[in-house]
């Protein structure tokens, strides 16, 4: 079986976590798309198992909770008309729990927003700390019940609540946001510290997210077709944040500054952890001679 050398993989790889597209990366680097979405899937599938592995026992002191909105084939307002839209065609959540000090992506996932998911990921947070913390999450209250579940008393937990009021005359319109008003902090279990109610940190990195992801982005094409890549797309850049990108604030990555690893690592990395879950090619079995030849 061919496969392209270790530098251009890493190459088509490091333009997918810029935000480039899928098709332009066809182009720059003179492969099919199927070979580009083939790569995709491997390295998802790859980053997967070894953030579930990895990234465990983490020693933090404050982990900010969020979630970032994006849609797959369609917005849920329009699936139902939508042709041939697949099961899975609408909104989209990804959950994101954030080290505010390492800033390490502790735990992630995608899909709903409801009570359930809000349950399975925050149990997944609690499951890879390895002693006590604060946690601040935004005022979603399937949180209430999911924190309570997780961590029980054995947490400091608060909710910062954004207030919001009209938009801005003469910026009134379709995509025209609420302006913020204000917060309030709501302390909800434990003494969590007043000064460190906060989201700002995890905030900017679903801002990353957007920025930096082309499927997050607005008003265009380049959305997700399929959930399936879509959730590959955004397992390879949250390993590539934690261990391959050099944080501003820390001078490290933020698997080095969290002590999940010693070493920095690059995309030649995450294509020989693809390379290590491919299967091992056999011994060639005897040549036999077909009938007619």
């Amino acid at each position: 079986m061919n496969k392209l050398p270790t530098e251009k993989r890493a190459q088509i790889l490091s333009m997918l976590v810029v935000g480039s597209s899928m098709r332009s990366i066809s182009r720059v680097a003179g492969v099919s798309i199927n070979t580009v979405t083939k790569l995709l899937i491997d390295a998802g599938e790859a980053c997967a198992e070894y953030h579930d592995l990895h990234v465990r026992n983490v020693e933090a002191g404050r982990v900010q909770c969020d979630e970032i909105w994006s849609f797959c084939y369609a917005k849920q307002k329009n699936v139902a008309n939508a042709k041939a839209a697949p099961s899975e065609a609408g909104d989209v959540w990804t959950w994101t729990a954030l080290d505010a000090d390492s800033k390490l992506i502790v735990s992630y996932l995608v899909g709903g927003r409801d009570s359930a998911y809000a349950n399975e990921f925050v149990q997944d947070v609690a499951d890879r700390l390895a002693s006590r913390v604060q946690l601040t999450t935004d005022g979603h209250k399937a949180y209430l019940e999911a924190v309570e579940g997780a961590f029980g008393a054995d947490v400091d937990y608060a909710q910062l609540v954004k207030l919001y009021g009209e938009a801005p005359e003469g910026a009134k319109g379709r995509f025209s946001p609420a302006e913020c008003t204000g917060t309030r902090k709501r302390t909800v279990e434990g003494k969590p510290s007043e000064e460190h109610i906060s989201t700002s940190y995890v905030e900017r990195v679903n801002l990353n997210i957007r920025m930096g992801n082309r499927r997050f982005t607005r008003l265009m094409n380049a959305f997700s077709k399929k959930i399936d890549n879509h959730i590959h797309m955004l397992v390879l850049y949250f390993l590539h944040n934690n261990f391959c990108r050099i944080h501003e604030s820390t001078k490290v990555t933020p698997a080095m500054a969290a002590g999940v690893t010693e070493t920095l690592h690059d995309m030649e990395w995450i294509v020989s952890l693809i390379d290590a879950r491919a299967p091992k090619a056999g011994p060639r079995g005897p040549y036999k001679k077909g009938i007619g030849e």
